[in-house]
C-alpha cells in the first residue's frame, strides 16, 4: 500500500511479510509495516502497520495507520486510525483518533489540536475563564 506525499509524490518504504528490522529507523515519506520492528524511535511522514505487522518502539509520525500490533507510544501530529484489528499498549497523541470496533487499546489518549501544552492547563484556563464567583452575585457573606 503506498501513501501519497504532497507535491503528487508516492513514497512506498516496506518491511515486508517475515522480515525483521531493529534501531532506529528515520525515513522521509511513508512506511509500511507487515513484518516486525523493535528499536528505539521510528519515524516516518506516513505509518501504515499491516495485519500481520508487529512493532515494539515509539512512533513518530504525520499520520499512522494500525491494524496490528503496536507496544510503545504514538505521537502524529494529524491523526492515528486504529482498524478493527489494532491492539496497541501505549500512550496516543493526535490531534485526531479514530478507533474503529473490535481494538484492543491500553493507554492514556491525548487528543488535541496543540499538543504543545498540556490538556489539564488547558481545560482549567478555560474553566477559569468567565467564571462566577458567589460573593460578586451576592455580596459577602456577613459573619456572626
Amino acid at each position: 500500500m503506498a501513501f501519497a506525499k504532497s507535491g503528487g509524490d508516492v513514497a512506498n518504504n516496506v518491511i515486508g511479510e517475515n522480515s525483521f528490522f531493529t534501531g532506529n529507523f528515520n525515513i522521509n515519506g511513508s512506511l509500511k509495516i507487515d513484518g516486525r520492528f523493535e528499536g528505539k524511535t521510528l519515524q516516518a511522514d506516513q505509518i501504515y502497520i499491516g495485519q500481520g505487522g508487529k512493532i515494539k518502539t515509539n512512533i513518530n509520525a504525520v499520520s499512522v495507520i494500525v491494524e496490528g500490533l503496536v507496544l510503545g507510544n504514538i505521537n502524529a501530529s494529524s491523526r492515528v486510525i486504529l482498524m478493527p484489528t489494532a491492539m496497541v499498549y501505549g500512550d496516543i497523541k493526535t490531534p485526531e483518533l479514530i478507533i474503529q470496533n473490535g481494538v484492543i487499546l491500553e493507554g492514556r489518549c491525548t487528543i488535541a489540536n496543540d499538543l504543545k501544552t498540556s490538556a489539564k492547563d488547558l481545560l482549567e484556563a478555560e474553566y477559569m475563564k468567565n467564571r462566577i464567583v458567589p460573593e460578586e452575585l451576592f455580596g459577602k457573606k456577613k459573619e456572626n
